[in-house]
């Protein structure tokens, strides 16, 4: 009787969770028919954003969402590695207990503080120091310095990055951290004793044995990184254009909607968002579609 109570409340709640995920993609689904109808696959190739005509294209907001990613992944996943191997191998016991709560509890400071940080320390530090010099270093690189060119305006889409990089950082760390923790003694004995280095350890036994962790913990950085807000608006410029430069103002998809949806009037405008909300949605389920599939492949190379 409790066996077959407690099995019907189990599958109940995965049942719930697989109908809501359903009833989200529908909703967004049916509300964006408009904007779908009118603009067709248009929507996903141009970059005009104009209310007032009502010419809309989601191609801006992709690609600051994409761009900021990526920027947020390059910096953030290094960083939290480099934590996980210095609380793993490197930091003295009396410290690792409370350096591990203190990067945790990074976790917990809303977004809105990191974009007023952002806003208020972080931009005006890069308008007069980082972005002018990596202007004069690598502005005139062929191709690659288009990236960097531009009045130092501070905010731009490099700030957002950066910004959401230390706000993934916390995520990524203490999951790789527990992982790494699991790693059998043995291991990191047997290594020691044939003359490895920490470095070594680390890299050839502890990330390939807990690879599959890591990798979630990435893909939980990313999902952070694709879908956060307000720190993102405070910083990115909030402006519906495309530009090479990192140095430039952009916008990114959630920004856009936090942004705008209180001033859509016109049913096609609120359309258009709910579009981008649909594409939003879609996106971040191909990113865990995509770790599943590297999980999956990592797991048949592990038994090879």
């Amino acid at each position: 009787m409790t066996e077959g109570l407690f099995r019907t409340i189990t599958l109940s709640a995965a049942g719930l969770l697989l109908i809501s995920l359903v009833g989200i993609a529908l909703l967004l689904l049916l509300q964006s028919r408009l904007a779908i109808t009118t603009f067709g696959i248009d929507f996903l190739l141009t970059d005009t954003w104009n209310p007032v005509k009502e010419k809309f294209g989601a191609l801006a907001p992709v690609y600051g969402t994409l761009v900021t990613s990526i920027i947020a992944m390059l910096v953030g996943v290094p960083l939290a590695f480099g934590v996980t191997f210095f609380l793993a191998e490197l930091c003295p016991f009396a410290l690792r207990g409370p350096l591990s709560v203190a990067i945790e509890l990074l976790a917990a400071v809303p977004s809105i503080i990191f974009g007023m940080w952002g806003l208020f320390v972080l931009a005006p530090f890069m308008a007069t120091h980082v972005q002018p010099f990596l202007i004069s270093v690598l502005g005139p690189i062929p191709v690659f310095g288009a990236l960097f060119q531009g009045p130092p305006f501070g905010i731009g889409m490099l700030t957002a990055g950066l910004i959401l990089g230390v706000m993934i950082l916390p995520y990524v760390a203490a999951v790789a951290r527990q992982v790494i923790a699991t790693v059998p003694p043995m291991l990191r004995e047997a290594a020691f004793g044939v003359g490895a280095t920490r470095w070594e350890v680390f890299r050839r036994v502890l990330v390939p044995y807990a690879s599959k962790g890591l990798l979630g913990g990435v893909m939980l950085g990313l999902g952070r990184a694709l879908g956060e807000t307000m720190a993102v608006t405070f910083v990115i410029g909030n402006s519906h254009r495309l530009a090479a430069s990192l140095f430039a103002a952009g916008t990114t998809i959630s920004a856009s909607l936090a942004n705008e949806f209180t001033e859509a009037e016109s049913d096609l405008y609120q359309s258009s968002l709910l579009e981008l909300g649909l594409i939003l949605f879609v996106l971040t389920f191909a990113v865990l579609m995509a770790a599943r599939f590297m999980l999956a492949q990592s797991g048949r190379r592990v038994k090879v």
